[in-house]
């Protein structure tokens, strides 16, 4: 009898551990997921509307009012040709103009060719990538896309456009993420079969209002005081990023900046005056 109720009570005991085995536990509250952000969208740099006819625009200097703003613009001039000249030791580049413009942290718009990019990728990547800077696309080849143009071998029409996107093309291939749509004709000049022929590349033709004359110069001070006679609020300034060609910019920047400071002017790239000139700065 001892022993039955021995197992009596052992059989109860074990039903009751398997039902107390069989008790679904509450499931561990895990903390909530935060929902997930949407993905930011890169900012579209301002560009001008189309011309009349729907050219490319032209965009030469930034509003004259509401603040002292001026932009300084340095062409990177390399025509396609010119390699066997950079091979023999002739620069094309300038790191000492790159390294002031940092030191005096002045923001830029550097104006690169295809060919420049491609002979100093390592220069143009740290150029591209440096928020102080923004790399605008100056032609792949720096071939005139005029006839007479001080006298740089032309492209064609038909080819014009691809000569753009080829340099486009280079930018990234170095590692420019975000080069801008705005393009300079090499010397400056076009007419109306060049704007028609960039159309549809969707770049804003960035010329400027105040010449450096910085192109074989060989007197600093004389470039600066012809930049500082002309400068205007809302100002673009040409000058150009070449040892060779511009051996005299570094030292007129020097001079140029702490005087436009001194009169008030604070240094933009010239996204920030398109974005003015469009009621959005």
């Amino acid at each position: 009898m001892i022993t039955l109720v021995r197992r009596t009570a052992a059989v109860c005991v074990l039903a009751t551990a398997l039902a107390a085995c069989a008790t679904p536990r509450p499931a561990p509250q895990q903390a909530p997921r935060p929902a997930p952000s949407a993905p930011s969208s890169p900012s579209v740099p301002p560009t001008l509307a189309p011309g009349p006819s729907g050219l490319t625009p032209v965009f030469r200097n930034g509003p004259r009012t509401g603040g002292r703003t001026v932009a300084l613009t340095f062409d990177a001039d390399m025509t396609a040709d010119q390699g066997p000249r950079a091979a023999a030791g002739e620069h094309f580049d300038h790191p000492r103009l790159i390294a002031a413009l940092r030191a005096l942290k002045v923001p830029a718009t550097v104006f690169m060719t295809g060919r420049w990019a491609e002979e100093y990728p390592d220069q143009a990547r740290s150029i591209g990538r440096d928020p102080l800077f923004e790399v605008a696309n100056h032609s792949y080849s720096h071939y005139a896309f005029t006839g007479d143009c001080y006298g740089l071998p032309t492209v064609s029409a038909g080819r014009m456009r691809t000569d753009v996107e080829r340099a486009y093309a280079v930018f990234r291939k170095v590692g420019v993420d975000d080069p801008k749509p705005y393009f300079r004709f090499p010397g400056g000049c076009y007419d109306r079969t060049a704007l028609k022929a960039l159309t549809p590349a969707g770049v804003t033709a960035v010329q400027w209002d105040v010449v450096g004359g910085d192109a074989f110069a060989t007197d600093a001070e004389a470039v600066a005081r012809q930049v500082l006679e002309g400068v205007r609020p809302g100002s673009v300034v040409v000058l150009h990023c070449t040892r060779s060609a511009a051996p005299t910019t570094e030292r007129a920047v020097r001079r140029i900046v702490p005087e436009l400071r001194h009169r008030g002017y604070r240094f933009v790239k010239v996204s920030e005056l398109i974005a003015a000139a469009n009621g959005r700065g």
